[in-house]
């Protein structure tokens, strides 16, 4: 297994670790709830170095990761742009975003668990076009969400920061080194991350630390990410779930070209089912995998569910047939053999908190 640059200061902080996607991460710290709620209120800070990271360049970099992705990626600079990944059968690879340096350079943050099928798909496509290189082991990242996340970034770096628009990012000179800092967000709240060097991450992990950020794992990341209704690979988006049923539709742009384009075309024409919220109508947990039912027919399964903090409702969302979708309609999830009735619902569980 491997582990993060900052994996010592995970121990130092008594983390419960985990494996996940490779590496030795943490869970959680002390509560999942509190790190949850920290993130809610205040402030917090993710280690998600175990991301990956690809630098493509080159003068014909530009309409490669067009032909590579959904999306349309321009070349308006210090913009992010999130699209797909597809395959020649139009099936989800992966989701990512697009990190547009100059015309010439691109960054694409790709998910820990796919980075080899992902680079090794990329490289396949090339064909001398670019220069692609893997730079996923020599960049950190950290992750700094919440009401509080600017104040925190600000006083680690300089009030410049605050002019950050959503879904763009700049560089700053920082330590040896620099920096780059987007402001996305995988949380619903207003949200920065900071790519740096390996060994600068240290610093502004400490530093953040050091001005309020509570530490906060996997645990929370999921909870917080399904509470703002926000997918999550081998979740609400793999290579069996056409983008369109995931919601994603607005990454999908059909007036450019890209990789299996035609195929989701020819998909679209038959789907049958849709991503659904669910809500127990008693006291249970919705777990991933547990299957859903309309009377004795079997209709989808759960793709994630919660009992949230500062909820006493169970929430889940569903992949389910599509005739099956209209809002309140009662089904029942089987949850250790026994069916738990649920009703149908939308999937806006929280306001997104974003500054835009």
């Amino acid at each position: 297994m491997k582990q993060t640059p900052l994996f010592e200061a995970h121990q130092k902080l008594n983390a419960k670790i985990t494996p996940f996607a490779g590496y030795e991460m943490p869970l959680y710290y002390q509560d999942i709830s509190k790190e949850h709620l920290a993130v809610r209120h205040q402030v917090g800070i993710f280690d998600v170095s175990h991301m990956g990271e690809f630098y493509i360049e080159g003068e014909q970099a530009r309409s490669f990761v067009n032909q590579l992705v959904t999306n349309m990626i321009t070349d308006e600079t210090k913009k992010v742009t999130y699209g797909l990944l597809l395959n020649h059968d139009g099936e989800i690879l992966d989701d990512l975003l697009v990190y547009t340096l100059s015309p010439n350079d691109f960054v694409l943050v790709v998910n820990a668990s796919n980075i080899e099928k992902d680079f090794d798909w990329i490289s396949s496509q090339n064909h001398g076009l670019v220069n692609i290189r893997n730079l996923s082991d020599e960049w950190s990242e950290v992750a700094i969400q919440g009401p509080l996340a600017e104040h925190v970034v600000a006083n680690i770096f300089n009030d410049e920061i605050k002019n950050l628009k959503f879904m763009h990012f700049m560089q700053l000179p920082y330590q040896k080194s620099g920096v780059i800092i987007s402001r996305t967000g995988y949380t619903g709240e207003d949200g920065f991350e900071i790519y740096a060097s390996n060994e600068d991450i240290k610093s502004i992990w400490d530093q953040a630390l050091s001005l309020g950020a509570t530490p906060c794992g996997l645990g929370a990341r999921d909870t917080l990410r399904f509470q703002a209704n926000l997918p999550l690979y081998g979740h609400e988006i793999d290579m069996d779930i056409h983008p369109y049923v995931s919601g994603l539709k607005f990454a999908v742009k059909l007036d450019k070209s890209f990789n299996g384009k035609e195929q989701l075309i020819k998909k679209q024409e038959t789907l049958t089912k849709k991503l659904v919220g669910i809500e127990l109508l008693e006291r249970n947990i919705p777990r991933q995998g547990y299957k859903v039912f309309k009377d004795d027919k079997e209709i989808g399964y759960i793709t994630t569910g919660y009992l949230l903090p500062e909820s006493d409702i169970p929430l889940a969302i569903a992949l389910i047939d599509q005739d099956q979708s209209a809002l309140e309609n009662e089904v029942y999830v089987e949850i250790r053999n026994k069916k738990v009735k649920a009703k149908v619902r939308n999937r806006k569980f929280l306001m997104k908190n974003y500054v835009k």
